[in-house]
Order: C-alpha cells, then sequence, then structure tokens
C-alpha cells in the first residue's frame, strides 16, 4: 500500500512533542507517513506565503502568527491548543551559574563579562518573547534602562544590529542550543519545555515576566515590540502576552487535494492523546482547546 504524506510546518519547540505525536500517530493510522519541517514560527509561515512551498499542517508557537499571516488565504481556522512559558537556559559552565536566580538574572544579565542569546524575532516567537521578557523585567524590578542597556532594538531589530561581544542571535533555537553546550556563550532565553527536553539547567521566571498565563495579562500589554511585517517597511507591533500555541490545516493552491491526512492529523493533536504527549514534554493544556474561525473541516 503507498502511503500518503502529510507535510507539517511547526515551530521548532514541538520538535520533540511532535515527532512523538507523530509517530502515535502513525501506529493508529498506518496509511499515512508525517513529514516534518521545524523553523520559526514566522520563518514556517514565510515559507507558505511568501516562497509558495506545500504544507497540509501549520502548527505555531504563537497562535498570533496564524491570525496575522494566514488567515483568510492560506487558512480557515486557528485552534489554540497547548500553553508555555520563558525561563533562563544555562549549563553548569556558565559565569555565575552557582549565583543566578530569578530576582537577580537582570543585574548577571547587565555584567560584562556575561554573553547571552535569543533567536530572530522577525521569524520567531521565542525571540520576539525575549525582548518582551527584558522591558516586563525592567518595569517589574524596576531597573532603569535595563531593556535598552542590554539589548536596545529600536524600533525593530535588524538583521546583525546586535552587540557581538554580548548577544548572539541566530534564526533558529536548535543552532542556539548546539552554541550553549559548546560553551559559546552563558545564558539562553527559551521556553521551560524545551528546557526540560534538552536537560538544561533553568531558572523559572517571576508569573509577571514569563508570560505563562493570563493572570498577568494587564501587565503584560504594558510593553510591545515591533517585528517585521508582510510588506517590505511594515511592522507588527507584538503586545506581551500569554503564550498560546495555535495550529491550522493550510488552504493550499491545489484545492482538488484530499485534506482527510491533514484532518486527521489536527484532530489527533487536538485529542486527549495528543494533549498527554504535549504535556509529559512539559507543556500546557488548553481544555477544552479554542477554536476560532470556520473549523468545519475538522468534522468532516
Amino acid at each position: 500500500m503507498q502511503k500518503e504524506i502529510i507535510t507539517v510546518f511547526q515551530a521548532g519547540s514541538l520538535s520533540i512533542p511532535f515527532l512523538q505525536i507523530a509517530k502515535a500517530f502513525e501506529n493508529k493510522y498506518p496509511k499515512y507517513i508525517v513529514k516534518m519541517e521545524n523553523s520559526g514560527s514566522i520563518k514556517a509561515a514565510k515559507k507558505i506565503y511568501e516562497e509558495g512551498k506545500h504544507a497540509d499542517v501549520l502548527a505555531s508557537a504563537d497562535y498570533k502568527v496564524i491570525d496575522n499571516l494566514l488567515i483568510p488565504k492560506y487558512a480557515k481556522f486557528n485552534a489554540q491548543f497547548s500553553t508555555n512559558e520563558m525561563v533562563i537556559a544555562y549549563t553548569k559552565n556558565a559565569k555565575y551559574a552557582k549565583e543566578i536566580t530569578n530576582q537577580n538574572w537582570p543585574e548577571i544579565f547587565l555584567r560584562d563579562d556575561v554573553k547571552i542569546a535569543h533567536t530572530n524575532p522577525n521569524l520567531d516567537p521565542c525571540g520576539y518573547r525575549s525582548i518582551l521578557v527584558t522591558k516586563l523585567a525592567e518595569k517589574f524590578y524596576n531597573i532603569p534602562n535595563f531593556y535598552n542597556n542590554l539589548l536596545g532594538y529600536e524600533p525593530c531589530y535588524k538583521e546583525g544590529s546586535e552587540n557581538k561581544n554580548k548577544i548572539i542571535v541566530r534564526d533558529k533555537e536548535s543552532e542556539l542550543l548546539r552554541l550553549i553546550q559548546e560553551n559559546k556563550y552563558d545564558y539562553l532565553y527559551i521556553y521551560k519545555s524545551v528546557a526540560k527536553q534538552h536537560n538544561l539547567e533553568y531558572i523559572t521566571l517571576s508569573k509577571e515576566v514569563s508570560l505563562k498565563d493570563n493572570e498577568n495579562k494587564e501587565f503584560y500589554k504594558t510593553v510591545s515590540f515591533n517585528i517585521n511585517g508582510k510588506e517590505e517597511g511594515s511592522f507588527i507591533t507584538k503586545d506581551a502576552d500569554a503564550m498560546i500555541y495555535g495550529i491550522t490545516i493550510i488552504e493550499n493552491d491545489n484545492p482538488s487535494k484530499d485534506k482527510t491526512g491533514a484532518i486527521k492529523f489536527v484532530n489527533y493533536v487536538l485529542s486527549k492523546e495528543g494533549q498527554d504527549i504535549m504535556s509529559k514534554n512539559g507543556q500546557g493544556k488548553i481544555d477544552p482547546v479554542i477554536i476560532t474561525g470556520d473549523d468545519s473541516i475538522l468534522s468532516y
């Protein structure tokens, strides 16, 4: 029997749980093979609307990427299905590893001999969340000019504009995970689930800073950051808010293509089996799943 391929573009932070979900899905539905492609969520969307690449499903670390970049032309619905939070990750070789806490990390980050890293905010939600966390920390800990002294990207991040003696920026978190193991820098802004999956040391941030949930949504709203928009020279303003993942089925350029596999895969991700796998990998559940737009296709 010739197997059908389901192509999934996904956020890098979903690579491990989605690999496990894909294996479980293929065992349940042996006529399908799930082909996954990892990247930053914004980069994944750009592959579709800029590069014209084919995907059946897109799963984003920020559900708003789907709303802002894919709906209504490339997708009809958005299913919010998982949560996460920002942490500061490091190895035992990091400078001041025995000293850092969730209270003093901003002061340690400003030390001349400390080097930190984040992903590209124009391609990856973890990148702009790193910047938003820094802005929130300035307010929460009352540290004047913390953001400007550490990062200072205004009005947005431009490739290569970072202080290379202090900051490392890469498009993919996988590159930064490799570099931290090679002791190329000290601390990484990253998702808690990823830090746990890769056995990194990490400090849990105060809820007012970590973007964990909606309990502090009013405080989160006090900071924002611009990322590149669809058009040259345009911006999308990202307000800080709780971290929520989204998944959708892509409306590709071949309307005759059978979407049955994509429908089954998305429904599996949203099922108890799929959600349990997400939980085992350090991500929170949204129960019940929140779906916006026209999700009638999921009932086919």
